[in-house]
């Protein structure tokens, strides 16, 4: 009993040294979640699907002019890709239960990878039928936020609304809004950028 008691005095010592010593993640991830289809009857939602974003959530610190201008646009983010993970580390995924229509194209319910072609006052979503590799150094089938992506993987292109906010946003950020049973908009902010898409589910 002494011996179980020295343990527990121990643990209760040590944890919290270890719980301090973890650093977090520079870039954690994040879910951007809603649902579709369904209906709402007695306080009960039933009959909905899900859409989700889940992505690596990159943190200003102190940057300003992330997205750059000229012939710099994109560059500190995508670097010499065709595209950008829309995030930080692990590719941006984005899944659907229902089928969807974004911008006029049906999109069939599945997982996919989402990317953002990045052009100066230009901006195109890329949804991928790429894989993702859980680590940049990882053997699994799929890539490593876009490296080494394929167009020829898109499934959907098309371009997004774009507009500047009024405040800079320091964490990157996925939201839905004007959300009803049946359609709504995917939002991207970051910085002073905020880009748009509207999608709703397919009949």
């Amino acid at each position: 009993m002494r011996n179980f008691l020295t343990l527990l005095l121990a643990l209760l010592v040590v944890s919290p040294n270890l719980s301090n010593a973890q650093e977090r993640i520079a870039s954690p991830r994040g879910e951007a979640a809603t649902q579709v289809g369904g209906s709402m009857a007695e306080g009960r939602y039933t009959g909905g699907s899900w859409v989700v974003v889940e992505y690596g959530r990159p943190i200003l610190r102190g940057r300003t002019n992330i997205f750059g201008s000229g012939d710099s646009y994109g560059k500190m983010l995508q670097g010499d890709g065709e595209v950008w993970r829309a995030g930080a580390n692990k590719s941006t995924r984005f899944s659907t239960e229902i089928d969807l229509v974004i911008g006029g194209k049906r999109l069939a319910a599945g997982e996919y990878s989402l990317f953002i072609d990045l052009k100066e006052g230009a901006w195109t979503l890329v949804i991928s039928n790429h894989k993702a590799k859980s680590s940049g150094d990882s053997m699994e089938e799929g890539i490593w936020g876009a490296y080494e992506y394929q167009m020829e993987m898109d499934v959907l292109r098309t371009p997004m609304m774009l507009s500047k906010n009024s405040v800079s946003v320091d964490q990157m950020t996925f939201l839905f809004v004007g959300m009803t049973g049946e359609k709504g908009t995917m939002v991207f902010l970051w910085e002073n950028e905020m880009a748009m898409v509207d999608f709703s589910v397919a009949r």
